[in-house]
Protein backbone atom coordinates (compact mmCIF):
# COMPACT_ATOMS: atom_id res chain seq x y z
CA UNK A 1 0.00 0.00 0.00
CA UNK A 2 2.72 1.26 -1.29
CA UNK A 3 2.81 3.65 -0.21
CA UNK A 4 5.90 6.18 -1.87
CA UNK A 5 3.49 8.99 -1.43
CA UNK A 6 4.49 10.03 2.05
CA UNK A 7 7.99 9.81 1.37
CA UNK A 8 8.13 12.88 -1.25
CA UNK A 9 6.09 15.06 1.09
CA UNK A 10 7.80 14.42 3.75
CA UNK A 11 11.77 14.56 1.65
CA UNK A 12 10.42 17.70 0.42
CA UNK A 13 9.29 19.29 3.56
CA UNK A 14 12.90 18.28 4.97
CA UNK A 15 14.33 21.74 3.77
CA UNK A 16 11.98 24.00 5.75
CA UNK A 17 11.91 22.05 9.28
CA UNK A 18 16.20 22.24 9.87
CA UNK A 19 15.57 23.01 13.46
CA UNK A 20 13.96 19.91 14.45
CA UNK A 21 16.12 17.82 12.43
CA UNK A 22 19.23 19.28 14.04
CA UNK A 23 17.82 19.02 17.65
CA UNK A 24 15.67 16.24 18.29
CA UNK A 25 15.90 15.70 21.62
CA UNK A 26 15.19 19.01 22.61
CA UNK A 27 11.80 18.95 21.30
CA UNK A 28 10.82 16.63 24.54
CA UNK A 29 13.53 17.19 27.12
CA UNK A 30 14.89 13.69 26.84
CA UNK A 31 17.34 12.04 25.20
CA UNK A 32 16.76 8.31 24.04
CA UNK A 33 18.48 6.36 20.93
CA UNK A 34 20.77 8.86 18.89
CA UNK A 35 19.98 9.79 15.40
CA UNK A 36 21.73 6.55 13.81
CA UNK A 37 20.10 4.03 15.53
CA UNK A 38 16.77 5.69 15.94
CA UNK A 39 16.58 6.25 12.39
CA UNK A 40 17.06 2.75 11.74
CA UNK A 41 14.39 1.98 14.32
CA UNK A 42 11.78 4.18 12.88
CA UNK A 43 12.51 2.42 9.30
CA UNK A 44 11.92 -0.86 11.04
CA UNK A 45 8.61 -0.10 12.56
CA UNK A 46 7.71 1.51 8.78
CA UNK A 47 8.69 -1.77 7.14
CA UNK A 48 6.57 -3.50 10.51
CA UNK A 49 3.22 -2.05 9.86
CA UNK A 50 3.18 -2.55 6.11
CA UNK A 51 4.12 -6.37 5.97
CA UNK A 52 1.38 -6.38 8.97
CA UNK A 53 -1.21 -4.63 6.33
CA UNK A 54 -0.24 -6.96 3.36
CA UNK A 55 -0.11 -10.25 5.45
CA UNK A 56 -3.78 -10.99 4.90
CA UNK A 57 -3.55 -11.22 1.60
CA UNK A 58 -2.34 -15.07 1.04
CA UNK A 59 -4.89 -15.93 3.53
CA UNK A 60 -8.06 -14.77 1.71
CA UNK A 61 -8.35 -17.48 -0.26
CA UNK A 62 -7.97 -19.82 3.05
CA UNK A 63 -11.04 -17.92 5.01
CA UNK A 64 -12.75 -18.05 1.68
CA UNK A 65 -12.62 -22.19 1.96
CA UNK A 66 -13.21 -22.19 5.47
CA UNK A 67 -16.10 -19.56 6.06
CA UNK A 68 -17.46 -19.78 2.03
CA UNK A 69 -17.75 -16.40 1.33
CA UNK A 70 -17.92 -15.09 -1.93
CA UNK A 71 -15.59 -12.78 -4.37
CA UNK A 72 -16.99 -9.59 -3.30
CA UNK A 73 -17.46 -10.50 0.49
CA UNK A 74 -13.16 -11.39 -0.07
CA UNK A 75 -12.73 -7.56 -1.19
CA UNK A 76 -15.17 -5.53 0.87
CA UNK A 77 -12.95 -6.61 3.97
CA UNK A 78 -10.19 -5.51 1.99
CA UNK A 79 -11.87 -2.25 1.25
CA UNK A 80 -12.83 -1.65 4.47
CA UNK A 81 -8.93 -1.16 5.88
CA UNK A 82 -8.87 1.57 3.43
CA UNK A 83 -11.47 3.21 4.71
CA UNK A 84 -10.09 3.15 8.17
CA UNK A 85 -6.87 4.62 6.34
CA UNK A 86 -8.21 7.08 4.72
CA UNK A 87 -10.20 8.37 7.94
CA UNK A 88 -6.67 8.03 9.97
CA UNK A 89 -5.07 9.99 7.29
CA UNK A 90 -7.78 12.96 7.00
CA UNK A 91 -8.17 13.01 10.97
CA UNK A 92 -5.05 12.11 12.56
CA UNK A 93 -2.61 13.25 9.44
CA UNK A 94 -1.44 16.59 11.59
CA UNK A 95 -2.34 15.02 15.22
CA UNK A 96 1.95 13.96 16.23
CA UNK A 97 2.51 17.68 15.02
CA UNK A 98 0.88 19.12 18.06
CA UNK A 99 0.98 15.85 20.70
CA UNK A 100 4.03 14.51 20.04
CA UNK A 101 5.77 11.59 17.38
CA UNK A 102 5.92 8.89 20.32
CA UNK A 103 2.31 9.02 21.89
CA UNK A 104 0.83 8.83 18.31
CA UNK A 105 3.18 6.30 17.18
CA UNK A 106 2.76 4.43 20.57
CA UNK A 107 -1.25 4.44 20.32
CA UNK A 108 -0.67 3.50 16.61
CA UNK A 109 1.36 0.48 17.74
CA UNK A 110 -1.26 -0.76 20.58
CA UNK A 111 -4.26 -0.29 18.28
CA UNK A 112 -2.38 -2.40 15.58
CA UNK A 113 -1.65 -5.30 18.09
CA UNK A 114 -5.35 -4.75 19.10
CA UNK A 115 -5.92 -5.48 15.29
CA UNK A 116 -3.86 -8.59 15.77
CA UNK A 117 -5.56 -9.82 18.53
CA UNK A 118 -8.80 -9.34 16.29
CA UNK A 119 -7.18 -11.71 13.24
CA UNK A 120 -6.11 -14.56 16.04
CA UNK A 121 -9.58 -14.78 17.54
CA UNK A 122 -11.72 -14.55 14.49
CA UNK A 123 -14.17 -16.99 13.53
CA UNK A 124 -16.09 -15.43 10.80
CA UNK A 125 -15.91 -12.47 8.06
CA UNK A 126 -17.38 -10.01 10.57
CA UNK A 127 -14.95 -10.24 12.62
CA UNK A 128 -12.38 -10.12 9.82
CA UNK A 129 -13.88 -6.96 8.76
CA UNK A 130 -13.60 -5.45 12.07
CA UNK A 131 -9.94 -6.55 11.90
CA UNK A 132 -9.40 -5.04 9.16
CA UNK A 133 -10.74 -1.95 9.53
CA UNK A 134 -8.88 -1.33 12.83
CA UNK A 135 -5.99 -2.41 10.87
CA UNK A 136 -6.47 0.55 8.56
CA UNK A 137 -6.90 3.62 11.11
CA UNK A 138 -3.59 1.84 13.00
CA UNK A 139 -1.71 1.65 9.54
CA UNK A 140 -3.17 5.59 8.51
CA UNK A 141 -2.03 6.86 12.13
CA UNK A 142 1.48 5.42 12.05
CA UNK A 143 2.35 6.20 8.16
CA UNK A 144 2.03 9.86 8.61
CA UNK A 145 3.67 9.80 12.18
CA UNK A 146 6.62 7.52 11.33
CA UNK A 147 7.03 9.64 7.76
CA UNK A 148 7.58 12.78 9.72
CA UNK A 149 9.90 11.20 12.09
CA UNK A 150 12.03 9.73 9.39
CA UNK A 151 12.66 13.43 8.24
CA UNK A 152 13.38 15.02 11.76
CA UNK A 153 15.78 12.61 12.37
CA UNK A 154 16.99 12.61 8.61
CA UNK A 155 21.00 12.83 9.30
CA UNK A 156 22.98 16.53 7.62
CA UNK A 157 24.99 14.55 5.61
CA UNK A 158 22.72 12.66 3.64
CA UNK A 159 19.66 14.79 3.05
CA UNK A 160 17.82 12.35 1.00
CA UNK A 161 18.07 9.29 2.87
CA UNK A 162 14.56 10.02 4.99
CA UNK A 163 12.85 9.91 1.08
CA UNK A 164 14.45 7.27 0.05
CA UNK A 165 13.66 5.38 2.97
CA UNK A 166 10.00 6.01 2.87
CA UNK A 167 9.69 5.44 -0.74
CA UNK A 168 11.52 2.53 -1.07
CA UNK A 169 10.30 1.04 2.68
CA UNK A 170 6.50 0.74 1.99
CA UNK A 171 6.37 -1.64 -1.02
CA UNK A 172 8.85 -3.34 0.62
CA UNK A 173 7.34 -4.37 3.75
CA UNK A 174 4.72 -5.45 1.80
CA UNK A 175 6.62 -7.23 -0.53
CA UNK A 176 8.11 -8.94 2.91
CA UNK A 177 4.69 -9.63 4.87
CA UNK A 178 2.64 -11.47 2.05
CA UNK A 179 5.55 -13.51 1.07
CA UNK A 180 6.07 -14.56 4.30
CA UNK A 181 2.94 -15.30 5.52
CA UNK A 182 2.68 -17.36 2.08
CA UNK A 183 5.32 -19.23 3.68
CA UNK A 184 3.97 -19.73 7.12
CA UNK A 185 0.42 -20.89 5.67
CA UNK A 186 2.05 -23.51 3.37
CA UNK A 187 4.36 -24.75 6.04
CA UNK A 188 3.63 -23.63 9.40
CA UNK A 189 1.22 -24.72 11.85
CA UNK A 190 -2.14 -23.06 12.76
CA UNK A 191 -1.93 -20.84 9.49
CA UNK A 192 -4.53 -18.29 10.81
CA UNK A 193 -2.68 -17.50 13.55
CA UNK A 194 0.67 -18.10 13.52
CA UNK A 195 1.12 -15.02 10.96
CA UNK A 196 -0.69 -12.60 13.72
CA UNK A 197 1.03 -13.88 16.41
CA UNK A 198 4.71 -13.05 15.21
CA UNK A 199 3.65 -9.73 14.20
CA UNK A 200 1.87 -9.20 17.60
CA UNK A 201 5.08 -9.93 18.78
CA UNK A 202 7.05 -7.57 16.36
CA UNK A 203 4.75 -4.77 17.83
CA UNK A 204 5.64 -5.83 21.13
CA UNK A 205 9.53 -5.04 20.10
CA UNK A 206 8.71 -1.88 18.29
CA UNK A 207 6.84 -0.35 20.87
CA UNK A 208 9.91 -0.86 23.21
CA UNK A 209 12.06 0.68 20.40
CA UNK A 210 9.56 3.26 20.20
CA UNK A 211 9.91 3.83 24.04
CA UNK A 212 13.50 4.63 23.79
CA UNK A 213 13.35 7.03 21.09
CA UNK A 214 14.01 10.99 21.23
CA UNK A 215 10.75 13.05 21.14
CA UNK A 216 11.66 15.09 17.89
CA UNK A 217 8.32 17.29 17.65
CA UNK A 218 7.57 20.02 20.23
CA UNK A 219 3.71 20.30 21.79
CA UNK A 220 1.76 23.28 20.78
CA UNK A 221 -1.53 24.05 20.80
CA UNK A 222 -4.44 23.13 18.36
CA UNK A 223 -4.73 19.36 18.38
CA UNK A 224 -8.38 19.35 19.19
CA UNK A 225 -8.67 22.25 15.27
CA UNK A 226 -6.35 19.98 13.74
CA UNK A 227 -8.18 16.92 13.65
CA UNK A 228 -11.13 18.63 11.09
CA UNK A 229 -10.10 16.89 8.05
CA UNK A 230 -9.45 19.65 4.97
CA UNK A 231 -9.39 18.86 1.45
CA UNK A 232 -8.73 21.62 -0.72
CA UNK A 233 -6.82 22.48 -4.47
CA UNK A 234 -5.25 25.92 -4.77
CA UNK A 235 -6.37 27.02 -8.72
CA UNK A 236 -3.44 27.33 -9.93
CA UNK A 237 -2.49 23.48 -8.96
CA UNK A 238 -5.50 21.97 -9.98
CA UNK A 239 -4.40 21.49 -14.13
CA UNK A 240 -1.07 19.65 -12.68
CA UNK A 241 -3.25 17.43 -10.59
CA UNK A 242 -5.72 16.40 -13.32
CA UNK A 243 -2.72 15.21 -14.91
CA UNK A 244 -1.53 13.29 -12.45
CA UNK A 245 -4.99 11.78 -11.71
CA UNK A 246 -4.71 8.55 -14.85
CA UNK A 247 -0.99 7.71 -13.66
CA UNK A 248 -2.39 7.90 -10.19
CA UNK A 249 -5.69 5.43 -10.92
CA UNK A 250 -3.86 2.97 -12.94
CA UNK A 251 -1.27 2.40 -10.73
CA UNK A 252 -3.07 2.33 -7.12
CA UNK A 253 -6.14 0.30 -9.17
CA UNK A 254 -3.25 -2.13 -10.21
CA UNK A 255 -1.99 -2.42 -6.90
CA UNK A 256 -5.68 -3.19 -5.03
CA UNK A 257 -6.13 -6.26 -7.42
CA UNK A 258 -2.94 -7.96 -6.86
CA UNK A 259 -3.35 -7.44 -2.79
CA UNK A 260 -7.03 -8.28 -2.91
CA UNK A 261 -7.37 -10.50 -5.41
CA UNK A 262 -4.17 -11.69 -6.65
CA UNK A 263 -4.11 -15.06 -5.14
CA UNK A 264 -7.06 -16.23 -5.99
CA UNK A 265 -6.04 -15.26 -9.61
CA UNK A 266 -3.39 -17.56 -9.54
CA UNK A 267 -5.73 -20.03 -7.65
CA UNK A 268 -8.63 -20.05 -9.91
CA UNK A 269 -6.80 -19.37 -13.24
CA UNK A 270 -3.52 -20.85 -13.56
CA UNK A 271 -4.14 -23.84 -10.87
CA UNK A 272 -1.57 -22.64 -8.25
CA UNK A 273 -2.47 -23.60 -4.93
CA UNK A 274 0.43 -22.86 -3.08
CA UNK A 275 -0.20 -20.35 -0.60
CA UNK A 276 3.86 -19.34 -1.41
CA UNK A 277 2.48 -18.48 -4.86
CA UNK A 278 -0.48 -16.49 -3.82
CA UNK A 279 2.19 -13.97 -1.42
CA UNK A 280 4.73 -14.57 -4.68
CA UNK A 281 1.90 -12.50 -6.60
CA UNK A 282 1.76 -9.43 -4.35
CA UNK A 283 6.00 -9.44 -3.99
CA UNK A 284 5.98 -10.01 -7.50
CA UNK A 285 4.45 -6.25 -7.79
CA UNK A 286 6.13 -4.91 -4.53
CA UNK A 287 9.62 -5.91 -4.87
CA UNK A 288 10.50 -4.32 -8.06
CA UNK A 289 8.40 -0.87 -7.39
CA UNK A 290 9.85 -1.10 -3.71
CA UNK A 291 13.56 -1.58 -5.91
CA UNK A 292 12.75 1.38 -8.65
CA UNK A 293 11.69 3.74 -5.98
CA UNK A 294 15.29 3.45 -4.68
CA UNK A 295 17.29 3.36 -8.06
CA UNK A 296 15.21 6.28 -9.61
CA UNK A 297 15.58 8.51 -6.91
CA UNK A 298 17.64 11.35 -8.58
CA UNK A 299 15.81 10.81 -11.93
CA UNK A 300 13.98 13.91 -13.38
CA UNK A 301 10.10 13.47 -12.52
CA UNK A 302 8.60 14.08 -15.84
CA UNK A 303 10.70 11.52 -17.16
CA UNK A 304 10.20 8.99 -14.62
CA UNK A 305 6.64 9.74 -14.61
CA UNK A 306 6.62 8.50 -18.71
CA UNK A 307 8.59 5.31 -18.15
CA UNK A 308 6.22 4.39 -15.02
CA UNK A 309 3.10 5.23 -17.45
CA UNK A 310 4.65 3.58 -20.26
CA UNK A 311 5.91 0.53 -18.14
CA UNK A 312 2.39 -0.04 -16.12
CA UNK A 313 0.38 -0.10 -19.77
CA UNK A 314 2.80 -2.77 -21.10
CA UNK A 315 3.30 -4.54 -18.08
CA UNK A 316 -0.45 -5.04 -17.22
CA UNK A 317 -0.95 -5.86 -21.25
CA UNK A 318 1.97 -9.39 -21.12
CA UNK A 319 0.00 -9.89 -17.83
CA UNK A 320 -2.93 -10.19 -19.40
CA UNK A 321 -1.69 -12.13 -22.58
CA UNK A 322 -0.38 -14.41 -19.71
CA UNK A 323 -3.69 -14.74 -18.92
CA UNK A 324 -4.76 -15.19 -22.49
CA UNK A 325 -2.23 -18.07 -23.12
CA UNK A 326 -2.54 -19.50 -19.80
CA UNK A 327 1.09 -18.79 -19.41
CA UNK A 328 2.46 -18.31 -15.64
CA UNK A 329 5.89 -17.25 -17.26
CA UNK A 330 4.51 -14.14 -19.00
CA UNK A 331 2.06 -13.55 -16.18
CA UNK A 332 5.02 -13.44 -13.83
CA UNK A 333 6.99 -11.52 -16.30
CA UNK A 334 4.08 -8.75 -16.47
CA UNK A 335 3.41 -8.68 -13.41
CA UNK A 336 7.37 -7.70 -12.29
CA UNK A 337 7.27 -5.01 -15.29
CA UNK A 338 4.21 -3.77 -13.78
CA UNK A 339 5.53 -3.46 -10.51
CA UNK A 340 8.59 -1.12 -11.72
CA UNK A 341 6.56 0.70 -13.41
CA UNK A 342 3.96 0.94 -10.18
CA UNK A 343 7.23 1.84 -8.49
CA UNK A 344 8.33 4.85 -10.59
CA UNK A 345 4.40 5.88 -10.66
CA UNK A 346 4.24 7.13 -6.75
CA UNK A 347 7.59 7.84 -6.98
CA UNK A 348 7.28 10.65 -9.79
CA UNK A 349 3.50 11.65 -9.23
CA UNK A 350 4.09 12.43 -5.41
CA UNK A 351 7.31 14.07 -6.42
CA UNK A 352 5.64 16.15 -8.26
CA UNK A 353 3.09 17.48 -6.26
CA UNK A 354 6.07 18.12 -3.77
CA UNK A 355 7.62 20.05 -6.21
CA UNK A 356 4.76 22.11 -7.62
CA UNK A 357 3.24 23.03 -4.05
CA UNK A 358 4.35 25.89 -1.25
CA UNK A 359 4.96 24.56 2.17
CA UNK A 360 1.16 26.29 3.27
CA UNK A 361 -0.25 24.22 0.17
CA UNK A 362 1.09 20.54 -0.14
CA UNK A 363 -0.81 19.52 3.66
CA UNK A 364 -4.51 20.13 2.04
CA UNK A 365 -2.93 18.87 -1.62
CA UNK A 366 -1.37 15.77 -0.53
CA UNK A 367 -4.63 14.58 1.28
CA UNK A 368 -6.56 15.13 -1.86
CA UNK A 369 -3.80 13.51 -3.41
CA UNK A 370 -4.33 10.47 -1.43
CA UNK A 371 -7.71 10.42 -1.28
CA UNK A 372 -7.40 9.82 -4.89
CA UNK A 373 -5.01 6.63 -4.54
CA UNK A 374 -6.86 4.91 -2.02
CA UNK A 375 -10.36 5.43 -3.62
CA UNK A 376 -8.54 4.09 -6.78
CA UNK A 377 -6.81 1.20 -4.25
CA UNK A 378 -10.19 0.14 -2.72
CA UNK A 379 -13.37 0.76 -5.02
CA UNK A 380 -11.96 -0.95 -8.09
CA UNK A 381 -10.94 -3.86 -6.46
CA UNK A 382 -14.46 -4.25 -4.44
CA UNK A 383 -16.02 -3.76 -8.41
CA UNK A 384 -14.01 -6.71 -9.22
CA UNK A 385 -15.30 -8.62 -6.49
CA UNK A 386 -18.76 -7.98 -6.77
CA UNK A 387 -17.72 -9.09 -10.79
CA UNK A 388 -16.10 -11.88 -10.14
CA UNK A 389 -18.54 -13.41 -8.24
CA UNK A 390 -21.25 -13.48 -11.16
CA UNK A 391 -19.10 -13.23 -14.64
CA UNK A 392 -15.99 -15.45 -12.71
CA UNK A 393 -12.17 -14.42 -12.23
CA UNK A 394 -11.17 -14.83 -15.93
CA UNK A 395 -13.00 -12.33 -17.43
CA UNK A 396 -12.94 -10.18 -14.50
CA UNK A 397 -9.70 -10.20 -14.78
CA UNK A 398 -9.59 -9.72 -18.79
CA UNK A 399 -11.63 -6.18 -18.27
CA UNK A 400 -9.51 -4.76 -15.22
CA UNK A 401 -6.61 -5.38 -16.63
CA UNK A 402 -7.83 -3.58 -20.12
CA UNK A 403 -8.63 -0.68 -18.13
CA UNK A 404 -5.41 -0.53 -15.87
CA UNK A 405 -3.97 -0.48 -19.31
CA UNK A 406 -6.03 2.34 -20.65
CA UNK A 407 -5.22 4.54 -17.80
CA UNK A 408 -1.66 3.50 -18.31
CA UNK A 409 -2.16 5.19 -22.09
CA UNK A 410 -4.38 7.57 -21.17
CA UNK A 411 -1.61 8.83 -18.68
CA UNK A 412 1.47 9.39 -21.01
CA UNK A 413 -1.21 11.38 -23.27
CA UNK A 414 -2.09 13.42 -20.07
CA UNK A 415 1.67 14.10 -19.38
CA UNK A 416 2.54 14.96 -22.79
CA UNK A 417 0.26 17.40 -22.99
CA UNK A 418 1.17 18.62 -19.51
CA UNK A 419 4.40 19.33 -20.70
CA UNK A 420 3.58 21.00 -24.02
CA UNK A 421 1.15 23.59 -21.61
CA UNK A 422 4.18 24.04 -19.77
CA UNK A 423 6.62 25.00 -22.23
CA UNK A 424 3.96 27.15 -24.31
CA UNK A 425 4.02 28.88 -20.59
CA UNK A 426 7.57 29.32 -20.50
CA UNK A 427 7.41 30.95 -24.08
CA UNK A 428 4.95 33.33 -22.95
CA UNK A 429 7.07 34.41 -20.33
CA UNK A 430 10.16 35.09 -22.26
CA UNK A 431 8.42 36.67 -25.46
CA UNK A 432 8.85 40.55 -25.53
CA UNK A 433 5.62 42.69 -24.72
CA UNK A 434 6.76 45.59 -25.75
CA UNK A 435 4.72 45.96 -28.99
CA UNK A 436 4.36 43.81 -32.36
CA UNK A 437 6.96 42.36 -34.01
CA UNK A 438 8.72 44.79 -36.91
CA UNK A 439 7.24 43.29 -40.32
Amino acid sequence: MTVAPHSQERLSASSSVPQTIAHPARAGGRRGLGRGPAFAAVAAVFVLFMAASSAPSPLYVVYQQQWGFSASMLTTVFAVYVVGMIGALLVLGALSDHVGRRPVLLSAIVLEAVAMVLFVTAGDVHLLLTARFVQGIATGAAMTTLGAMLVDLNPPHAPHRAGVVSGAAPAFGLALGSLGCGFLVQYGPHPTRLVYELLIAGLAVAALAVAVLPETSQRRQGAVRSLQPRLGVAPRLRADLVALVPILVASWALGGLYLSLGPSVAAGIFGLSSHVIGGLVVTLLCLPASVTSFLLRGWPVERTLALGAALLAIGTGVGLAGVEADSVTAAALGTAVAGVGFGAAGLASFGTLARIAAPAERGELFAVAFVISYLAFSVPAVIAGFAATHTGLHRTAVVYSAAVIAFGVLALLAQRLRTSRAARAAEVAVTPVDGPAAP
